[in-house]
């Protein structure tokens, strides 16, 4: 790598970490995080993990993560906290940037730094590598499929195809929708040969040769059946990675709260304004991805890397967009998926304007006004990340735990200060339709807890948190008191109830301590 190229990524990888992992724990646990966590903990305290096909999605995250923690954690899963967790999606957010030298000579070297810090400042992708779910995995090992797979059109060298493999069974069982990934892969290769009327290009770029086909597909294989199997525990396992996708296609059709239409993704990244909040705008990446599509697509346009592979990069993109945009069940996270090939071709694109012309009169503006713009970037990556981290103006939070819950927690916390009490302190959770998510994360310190999802026979103990659906009024036989009204979600409320006993004795030990 040249030394320019260093710097580049270098300066690229600092602005990653810059913005990704400041104040970690701002953001309350989102629900789909917390079940990660409790999954984890079933992994860490009992030894198990078992793949569940109707949810929850594939073993990486929760096997990377238990690797992780007994390197950084604490013993104990009641000590771990969000900043360890999130740890995790931020190393894979930043690996986006270390993996980008495979590709330097397919992208060419100004594009592979333009696209570097166009990761490192993307507020979605900051944002998002700042989220401790499934989906910063997938993006990686997917980049991660198609370096080594260009790599090894390269050389021919079998441990590259066998690399690919690997990571397409790594993508497999990050989540179910690698499918559409591969798919799209699959219809940009068909495409890129039809498209392909440059005989001085090599017309089987993208052939294998028959063995390290099978090296991949054993690879591939080899990989889903060990993470599948939860390393040899559960022989079900890779069967229900296919079952899967019933519950899955069924949910598309219709059968999910999750339904958007077509421009939710993009209206997302292109221009977003709730209420009184400011505009949030990506429109500079997919104008800068736009022009590299046609730079690709211009056979008298300056390219510095392969126009195949950035055809195909192109192809690739567009028909994933089009499929994510197609899909009516739409989780804001899913973006990811194709935001990633724009950022590619924006860095192609923003090569293709500077070198439009070939003296500094027009090199040095150029540059820029694309510094300025990817400045501000950066800073709406980190106003989205931080100050408006938990925020309903936030075009990118999904469902988002309200801060207040943190009032709820920190008042658990002083009704039962110490870990003996904690041990004995009996809480009773009431909710419809599991809506008490992501409560069990937030009460892991707590060792008798219990869940219903309807008020119980007997629902007193010495504190109970009751969703105000079920209008439960515990306090009206005076043994318990109504403690707070809590914002667990926007139009969420739960109640808090405490024991009267338990109630006296935090208030005057709250007296004596002012």
């Amino acid at each position: 790598m040249s030394r320019a190229l260093i710097f580049g990524l270098l300066l690229a990888l600092a602005a990653a970490l810059a913005l990704r992992c400041p104040q970690l724990d701002i953001r309350p646990m989102h629900n789909d995080e917390a079940v990660n966590a409790i999954k984890l903990r079933t992994l860490w305290e009992q030894g198990s993990y078992k793949y569940d096909p109707q949810e929850y999605h594939g073993p990486t995250l929760i096997y990377l993560t238990f690797a992780w923690m007994k390197l950084i954690g604490p013993v104990q899963f009641a000590h771990f906290d969000e900043i360890q967790l999130r740890l995790i999606t931020v190393i894979f957010g930043v690996g986006l940037i270390l993996f980008l030298p495979l590709i330097s000579d397919a992208l060419g070297r100004g594009a592979i730094v333009c696209a570097a810090i166009l990761i490192a400042v993307s507020p979605a992708m900051v944002f998002y590598s700042r989220y401790f779910i499934h989906e910063m995995l997938l993006v990686a090992f997917t980049f991660l499929t198609i370096a080594a797979g260009w790599r090894y059109t390269r050389n021919r060298k079998p441990g590259w195809a066998v690399l690919a493999g690997v990571s397409i069974g790594l993508m497999q069982a990050t989540k179910e929708t690698f499918v559409l990934s591969i798919a799209a892969a699959v219809a940009a290769i068909f495409l890129n040969k039809l498209c392909n009327r440059d005989p001085n290009e090599t017309a089987n770029v993208f052939s294998l040769n028959r063995q390290h086909l099978i090296a991949a597909i054993a690879a591939w294989f080899i990989t889903v059946i060990v993470l599948f199997t939860s390393f040899f525990t559960n022989a079900r396992g890779p069967l229900d990675a296919v079952l899967t996708y019933f519950p899955w296609l069924h949910r598309v059709e219709g059968a999910s709260p999750h339904l958007h239409p077509w421009d939710y993704y993009l209206s997302r990244l292109i221009y977003f304004h709730s209420g009184r909040g400011p505009v949030w705008s990506e429109a500079l990446v997919l104008i800068l991805a736009i022009v590299g599509i046609i730079a690709a697509f211009n056979p008298k346009s300056r390219l510095e890397g392969n126009r195949k592979f950035i055809r195909f990069i192109a192809l690739y993109t567009i028909i994933l967009t089009a499929i994510y945009s197609a899909i009516s069940y739409k989780t804001p996270w899913c973006l990811l998926s194709f935001w990633q090939g724009m950022i590619l071709l924006a860095g192609v694109g923003a090569m293709a304007l500077i070198n439009l012309g070939s003296q500094f009169i027009w090199k040095i503006p150029v540059s820029c006004v694309l510094l300025a713009l990817t400045v501000q970037l950066a800073y709406q990556a980190w106003q989205v990340s931080v100050p408006y981290a938990s925020n309903i103006h936030n075009p990118y939070i999904y469902a988002q735990t309200s801060d207040d819950i943190l009032n709820l927690v920190e008042r658990l916390d002083k009704l039962a200060p110490t870990d003996a009490q904690k041990n004995s302190f009996v809480i009773k959770v009431m909710a419809p339709d599991s809506e008490y998510w992501p409560l069990p994360w937030y009460l892991r310190q707590f060792k008798q807890v219990g869940f219903w999802p309807r008020v119980p026979a007997d629902p007193y103990s010495d504190a109970m948190i009751v969703s105000t659906a079920f209008q439960a009024n515990l306090d009206q036989k005076k043994t318990h008191i109504m403690a707070g009204l809590f914002e667990l979600r926007p139009q969420t409320f739960f109640e808090l109830y405490v024991e009267t006993n338990a109630w006296t004795t935090y208030v005057n030990g709250a007296q004596r301590s002012q």
